[in-house]
């Protein structure tokens, strides 16, 4: 049996990965937008992750970074529910960043490294907002905080959908 062309890229309404990406998508229409979120979710990301980072940990119980690892293994293991093909991808983008994180700590220490993270996810959500601002449209984690997980995800399917990749 053969789907027509439109039907192609319509979600399967089963899968919640589907439901979540189709729902983000819709307050994130406009080209301008989209290329900002394209820039500014990784950047936030990243900025969270290093601010996990310089939590101290009590040097008996972990090494540094060790509260980064918390997080990103809670979120991992949700997006892992949602889409395995979509969590191995960001199972490498968690690797990388915990890498930068462990070299940018050297290079700057804890406190640059914080001040620098601040520093990116100020101007980064300012983005975001200028973003929304000309899409017209109110960021999706207004209606659910659960978004904020779904954005790192939607960028990754950009770039999934770009390589041709199935998830």
């Amino acid at each position: 049996m053969s789907t027509s062309p439109e039907l192609l890229n319509l979600p399967d309404p089963r899968r919640p990965i589907d439901r979540w990406l189709f729902s983000y998508s819709g307050d994130h229409v406009n080209p301008t937008n989209q290329f900002i979120h394209l820039l500014c979710v990784p950047a936030i990301v990243w900025s969270v992750t290093a601010a996990l980072w310089v939590i101290p940990v009590p040097a008996a119980f972990a090494r540094p970074g060790a509260w980064m690892a918390v997080g990103m293994l809670l979120a991992w293991a949700w997006y892992w529910r949602l889409s395995r093909p979509l969590a191995l991808g960001m199972l490498v983008a968690f690797a990388g960043m915990g890498a930068l994180n462990y070299w940018l700590s050297g290079l700057l220490g804890m406190t640059g490294l914080l001040w620098l993270a601040v520093g990116v996810f100020v101007v980064a959500w300012i983005g975001q907002f200028i973003g929304h601002k000309i899409e017209g449209r109110k960021p999706s984690f207004f209606t659910d905080m659960s978004y904020l997980l779904v954005g790192p995800l939607w960028t990754l399917d950009k770039l999934y959908r770009k390589l041709g990749w199935a998830h």
